[in-house]
């Protein structure tokens, strides 16, 4: 997409749009949930046998890391979170040697 008055592309916003959201009304918000092909409806039976699942407990540490490797992970929120899943990845590929 790109901007009338100047021709620039336009980067697209990220993340949800609250202010839309929250002007929506409940009719149109949920035509919008039925609209939407990634969203499957739930029924009692789908939770029959749901259980909470409690996170596990972080230790916090202190790591040395190249300031472009965190740099590059800082860009998006929850970075600390994505590094712990890519070093559980990596953990979870090893476990068995």
């Amino acid at each position: 997409m790109k901007d009338a008055s100047t021709g620039k592309k336009l980067k697209a916003k990220r993340g949800t749009d609250w202010d839309r959201l929250r002007q929506m009304s409940d009719a149109a918000m949920h035509a919008a949930v039925e609209a939407d092909p990634d969203a499957h409806p739930t029924d009692e039976a789908f939770w029959e046998d749901a259980k909470v699942v409690m996170p596990r407990r972080k230790e916090v540490i202190t790591i040395r890391l190249d300031a472009d490797l965190l740099a590059w992970f800082r860009q998006q929120p929850g970075y600390q979170t994505r590094i712990n899943a890519i070093l559980r990845t990596f953990m979870n590929a090893h476990a068995h040697k």
